[in-house]
């Protein structure tokens, strides 16, 4: 009931930490017997084509995703999700939820989460006017923070930041939706403190971005900083 989002293999690594040591068959058949799979929609397939992917991060803040996320409130209002993601510790180092976030709103989150976190070397953003503007070009220019644009419509040149933007809408977003926009940042910034301490990632080797990020800190004999730090809106 807590994490209805979860599939077997994480709900099994989630029962091992707890002391449940069982077989990862067995979890499967509970599983499917309890009817806790969910459906997931089928897309057409494409053409397939050459692709080219990104360099894969060695170290946190190497590079940082951003993307919008869309939704509507329960009265019809569109909003805007703004998503930041350490490609290669899989944190949020914050979500900012509004009407409007033009590229100055976007600037000053970016230079909040500088003062705690520091600037990444570089940046990924999606392809579009969303992130087409004088005052990000600007600021990249002024902090000398390199921007990756990627191609329209090739998701998977960053499949590591894309997969977990698709984590925040579905766990995030979607589960379940806004009555008003006043209520977004409270629940966003709620996901976000519960996904770093408590959500393992296979690709992590089943350790949290949280465990993850003290691990290559410590490896690094990197000063402690704070791992979470709430973004004003």
């Amino acid at each position: 009931e807590q994490r209805r989002r979860f599939g077997a293999p994480r709900l099994h690594v989630l029962l091992r930490r707890e002391g449940w040591h069982v077989n990862h068959k067995r979890t499967e058949r509970l599983y499917r017997e309890e009817g806790l799979a969910l459906r997931r929609k089928r897309h057409r397939k494409r053409a397939a084509g050459v692709r080219v992917t990104l360099p894969v991060p060695t170290r946190p803040n190497e590079r940082w995703s951003m993307d919008f996320l869309h939704d509507r409130l329960e009265d019809g209002r569109r909003f805007r999700v703004l998503t930041m993601v350490d490609d290669y510790s899989r944190e949020c180092p914050a979500l900012v939820a509004d009407t409007s976030l033009p590229g100055v709103r976007v600037v000053e989150v970016l230079d909040r989460v500088a003062e705690t976190r520091g600037l990444p070397q570089r940046t990924t953003r999606a392809p579009g006017p969303a992130f087409a503007g004088s005052a990000l070009e600007a600021w990249a220019y002024r902090r000398g923070v390199p921007r990756h644009g990627l191609e329209p419509g090739h998701p998977p040149q960053n499949a590591d930041g894309e997969r977990v933007q698709g984590q925040v809408r579905d766990e995030g977003v979607n589960e379940p939706g806004f009555l008003t926009l006043k209520a977004a940042p409270h629940r966003l910034e709620a996901w976000r403190q519960d996904d770093h301490p408590c959500r393992p990632h296979s690709a992590l080797g089943d350790l949290t971005p949280a465990e993850f990020a003290k691990t290559e800190r410590l490896s690094h004999d990197h000063p402690t900083q704070p791992l979470y730090v709430p973004v004003a809106q």
